[in-house]
């Protein structure tokens, strides 16, 4: 036999039991999930990977993705987390709801005198009629005023029960069944049969940026999916009979059971660029419809179809066609080369580097950014622009976005060329300065001269010559001397612009002659530019015979920045938008959430319960009756749940209701 202290130690599962049904742990579970609910609202969920990195970094990129909040709401601890609450939640309703419906029903005609005057509202008199008389006047008197009786004999004494507003105590059930509701509607959402797949290895994200046809059986999901949130992205006139989800650093496609075709994408701007509405104009084709299905969407007015819901998420280029002209930067040839391309192709190419891939990434029609310099206008409309990336044999890239027209800057055109090496940086834009025609060709004609070797020679010559003939100087040595050092001086300022000459004196003379012979080639290498900038304005037909004008100087000093900058752009070619054919792509968002109708119900009963909580108060009334000689001695007392004012108010209001009562003949 055990002792009584054996006896009285609780088995493992009732202490199981009463933790997990615990207040505690239930209010515990609940703020991890709120706190959890604010970082996926906060923090945009499903981008990819290198989005987070640029925002964050990859220090904090790391931090974040190892705690899973780039999907909080598909994350394992979460999803686990909800399934504790759910038990939580559910043991402690087996634990009370039962209790609560016995309390509901239950009039508790058990009560005692003492009991009654030992309650914060009682009153006690003594009545001249007999208790068989008064009883029905009582019990009539409380019905009128809501309540449900139940009388009671006892050996000396009779008892009236009177209640109302019991229902309160299913608001407790209400709230607490809506947790449990709530939790697995997220559960049946929160990509669970995914998760627990990917575990066992029936399904593999894909990493590779390839077409969904490529993309291996392993990384399908079946059309049968009960539950997702995927992303596709359809051109105009194109279709799509898959979504994309994003898992991690990889993605799954999702089949679906009918073909989606955009047949029309709108957009409209604010004047600061920005976009203030589109909406794509779909067609459903579905094998199971003999006509096809055609609606509108727009943001926050998706289309509902078969389960399906389809939402206006985003917008993006379309593979917009592009035909380019490619400028050398680093050959004394000015030939020029025809390229035509569209948005996300990729072109091998072979340059003076070796062979490199051109990815061409995205295209704008039109490039809205402040305008300090007009007084008239905030904003001004910089034109189309096209962005792209030249990558090296080695994997090596640099970032390059391209305006197709001349922007007006200090009151000269150039056309604006940025570069960067990653997407951290800032654009370091190259300014080409344009000519009187609007084209780059005057300085990309200047640029290839300064590279021609034998062309710098002769005009060097023949500046030097004129020079010396004008000093009247016979020293055939010296011109050679000079006319050498001229086209060295070009040499390196085509390599390198003035930072390359500095660089060159600075490693080769010493530090006491450096401003002297600095000064010197100064001299000489505008002696020698201006000849081969005057050459390239004779070759277009311009009188220079009485000096070159105030416009072609300051193209002079504007393309001499521009060579000096060369380096640091790094391409071997300049490409120039001459023409496009804009084609635009919606971005849809396809969801299947069953479990939503789930959490519908769930918060339906949240509102009820949290209504019933709050606005429904249980009352009780006790009123004993016990002769006594002739007379019958009367205990009315009562209790009511908060408001106890309130409640105080109406027990006397009942008190002398009850007593006129009882009076009445």
């Amino acid at each position: 036999m055990k002792s009584p202290a054996q006896r009285n130690i609780p088995s493992r599962g009732t202490i199981l039991l009463e933790f997990l049904g615990s207040m505690n742990l239930a209010i515990t579970l609940l703020v991890t999930v709120a706190i959890a609910s604010v970082v996926g609202t906060v923090l945009q969920q499903n981008q990819p990977y290198q989005d987070y990195i640029i925002k964050f970094g990859p220090f904090w990129h790391e931090v974040f993705k190892s705690l899973g909040l780039y999907d909080v709401y598909a994350a394992g601890w979460f999803l686990v987390i909800l399934t504790f609450l759910v038990i939580s939640t559910s043991v402690c309703i087996y634990r009370n709801a039962p209790n609560m419906v016995r309390e509901m029903r239950q009039f508790r005609t058990r009560v005692q005198a003492v009991s009654l005057r030992n309650m914060h509202q009682v009153q006690e008199w003594h009545a001249d009629a007999p208790v068989d008389t008064l009883e029905p006047r009582y019990r009539a008197w409380l019905k009128q005023r809501g309540y449900k009786t139940r009388s009671a004999d006892h050996d000396d004494h009779r008892l009236i029960a009177a209640k109302k507003g019991s229902w309160n105590r299913l608001g407790y059930i209400f709230t607490h069944s809506a947790i449990v509701v709530i939790c697995i509607g997220g559960l049946v959402d929160g990509q669970l049969p995914i998760r627990v797949k990917e575990m066992i290895g029936q399904i593999q994200p894909e990493t590779r940026d390839i077409p969904a046809s490529q993309v291996p059986e392993i990384s399908w999901l079946p059309e049968s999916n009960p539950s997702f949130r995927g992303n596709v992205t359809i051109p105009e006139g194109g279709r799509a009979g898959v979504a994309f989800l994003q898992l991690r650093d990889g993605y799954l496609v999702q089949p679906l059971p009918f073909t989606i075709e955009l047949k029309d994408f709108r957009i409209e701007h604010y004047v600061t660029g920005q976009p203030k509405s589109f909406e794509s104009d779909l067609v459903i084709h579905d094998p199971e419809r003999e006509q096809p299905v055609e609606a509108t969407i727009a943001v926050n007015h998706p289309l509902i179809y078969e389960g399906y819901a389809i939402y206006q998420a985003s917008f993006d280029d379309g593979g917009s066609g592009l035909s380019l002209q490619a400028w050398p930067l680093d050959h004394p040839e000015l030939e020029t080369q025809q390229v035509e391309a569209a948005v996300f192709e990729s072109l091998e190419v072979e340059t003076s580097a070796g062979r490199q891939t051109l990815e061409f990434e995205s295209f704008r029609p039109f490039n809205v950014n402040p305008a300090p310099e007009d007084p008239e206008r905030e904003f001004r409309n910089f034109g189309p622009s096209f962005t792209y990336r030249l990558r090296s044999a080695q994997g090596e890239a640099r970032e390059y976005e391209n305006y197709m027209l001349p922007v007006a800057l200090e009151g000269r055109k150039f056309f604006l060329s940025g570069v960067r090496d990653n997407p951290n940086q800032p654009f370091f834009y190259l300014h080409i300065p344009a000519d009187p025609a609007g084209s780059p060709r005057r300085f990309l004609a200047f640029n290839a001269l300064l590279r021609d070797q034998d062309r710098v020679r002769e005009i060097a010559a023949e500046t030097v010559g004129e020079t010396f003939s004008e000093l009247r100087l016979q020293e055939p040595g010296m011109v050679e001397e000079v006319t050498a050092t001229m086209g060295r001086l070009v040499r390196m300022f085509a390599r390198g612009g003035f930072d390359g000459i500095v660089e060159q004196v600075e490693a080769t003379v010493p530090e006491d002659r450096r401003m002297q012979v600095m000064d010197a080639y100064m001299k000489v290498l505008r002696n020698i530019l201006s000849a081969l900038y005057a050459e390239i304005l004779r070759a277009e037909g311009v009188d220079i015979s009485a000096g070159i004008n105030e416009r072609d100087s300051r193209f002079y000093e504007d393309a001499l920045n521009a060579v000096t900058a060369l380096p640091m752009y790094g391409s071997p070619f300049f490409l120039q938008l001459e023409s496009f054919d804009h084609v635009q792509a919606s971005g849809l968002q396809i969801t299947r959430s069953p479990g939503k109708s789930v959490v519908y119900l769930g918060f339906t009963l949240l509102m009820i319960g949290v209504f019933m909580m709050f606005y429904v108060r249980q009352r009780r009334v006790w009123v004993w009756l016990q002769p006594q000689l002739d007379q019958t001695q009367v205990i009315m007392a009562g209790s009511g749940e908060r408001d106890r004012r309130d409640f105080e108010r109406e027990f006397t209001q009942l008190h002398q209701g009850i007593r006129r009562a009882g009076e009445t003949d």
